[in-house]
């Protein structure tokens, strides 16, 4: 590919916000001898219990050692549902994403699958088993090293590496049963639609920095059939591909998008721009402040997630503050500050080098309550460059309504 991602999925990097707990959070402060416990209860919460349901994905997700694909210094959260970082500005993917997408391509064991961006190596080690051959490109000299030989160690003999430009594909090797991408590009690289075979499928993040949408390309007769998927962000990348991107954030002026939910994905039942969607069902109905939608986000298993995210660029150096405004409603809220089931909105700011920097919460949420209008501010670290704000019961149980939020930055 013409650039590389800094990180991988932006969503994961929460810091406490989708975290494995209890035991888990526990055993992974001490050595790793009980990963596979681990794993288990990180698929049985965090993926399966985030929709994934293919058993083979599932099964791979739980027998692939993720901590060793991440440095010494992340071993003990390797188990958590969250990117972290690996060195050289870039971050392994969380579990559920790297689910998630292999799900989608529905891999066989007869497939060929390429995979764009190897980054540790940790996505082409959970299709390794399930799948023919991988081959996988990195871009990052020292990433791509530091994979191979990982993959290597690990005798995930059917996994091939490659440093170089993704973007172009590996001729060579092609055609490709199945594509994976995990960087975002504005549009689909033209190089990885000539090499996938008829019948075969992308599975690819497209879209503005900060406004992403996962697509499922189909080659039928030749063509490709586009099928939209669900909001993500997988940004940024370095390098020229970075560089030419048509809409470049404007850190100066800090923005959301579909605050009040009006927005859906294309045939779709989920809403735009916002990701990492947990327990969220869009709402329809002149209940809404402000529209005719709003969001809903229910759990009634504690420690089991329930969240919704956006990010944005923001010019520490320049802006301040941030102030956000938002309707809310709730139905049974629990609040449990010993164990951290606190419903509620807090703001992480990351560095140029997409280090998480401060994690700041905002506002709780008890009881029931009618509709109401909040505000919130929150004071810019002079060092970030972006932000995530985050609305979610984060393992408390009940039911919590949101709609028309909106930022202001003056």
């Amino acid at each position: 590919m013409n650039g590389s991602n800094k990180f991988r999925w932006l969503t994961s990097l929460t810091i406490g916000a989708v975290l494995v707990t209890g035991a888990l959070t526990a055993s992974a402060q001490g050595p790793l001898r009980e990963w596979r416990t681990m794993a288990n209860t990180l698929v049985q919460k965090y993926v399966k219990g985030a929709g994934v349901e293919n058993e083979q994905v599932l099964d791979a997700i739980r027998n692939t050692p993720r901590h060793e694909f991440v440095p010494n210094d992340q071993k003990s959260r390797a188990y958590y549902d969250m990117s972290l970082p690996i060195g050289n500005d870039q971050t392994i993917s969380s579990p559920f994403i790297v689910a998630y997408m292999t799900e989608c391509l529905e891999p066989k064991t007869s497939d060929k699958v390429l995979e764009i961006g190897t980054g540790s190596g940790y996505q082409a080690a959970v299709l390794s088993p399930i799948v023919k051959e991988v081959y996988t490109i990195e871009i990052v000299p020292a990433l791509g090293k530091r994979a191979a030989q990982t993959l290597k160690k690990l005798k995930y003999d059917n996994v091939h590496v490659k440093i170089g430009d993704g973007y172009q594909g590996w001729q060579e090797h092609a055609p490709f049963d199945k594509i994976i991408v995990t960087c975002s590009p504005e549009k689909v690289p033209p190089k990885l639609v000539e090499q996938l075979a008829e019948g075969g499928r992308i599975v690819i993040p497209l879209g503005e920095r900060y406004n992403q949408t996962f697509y499922l390309l189909k080659k039928v007769n030749g063509e490709m059939q586009f099928e939209a998927l669900r909001p993500t962000l997988f940004v940024p990348m370095t390098g020229a591909a970075e560089k030419r991107r048509e809409v470049q954030p404007d850190g100066l002026h800090p923005t959301l998008e579909n605050g009040d939910f009006e927005k859906a994905v294309p045939e779709g039942n989920i809403p735009d721009v916002w990701y990492y969607q947990r327990q969220c069902t869009w709402m329809t109905g002149v209940e809404a402040p402000k529209g005719t939608h709003y969001l809903k986000m229910s759990n009634s298993i504690p420690n089991l997630n329930a969240c919704i995210m956006q990010g944005f660029a923001v010019d520490g150096k320049k802006v301040k503050r941030l102030k956000f405004t938002y309707s809310v409603k709730g139905e049974e809220l629990y609040m449990n500050p010993d164990t951290g089931e606190l419903p509620r909105v807090q703001i992480v700011f990351y560095d140029e080098r997409v280090s998480d920097i401060a994690r700041v919460e905002g506002r709780f949420w008890k009881g029931t309550f009618d509709w109401r209008t909040e505000r919130v501010y929150f004071d810019v670290p002079p060092k970030a460059t972006s932000a995530i704000i985050q609305f979610g019961l984060y393992g408390s149980v009940g039911t919590l309504y949101l709609d028309n939020v909106e930022l202001d930055y003056r």
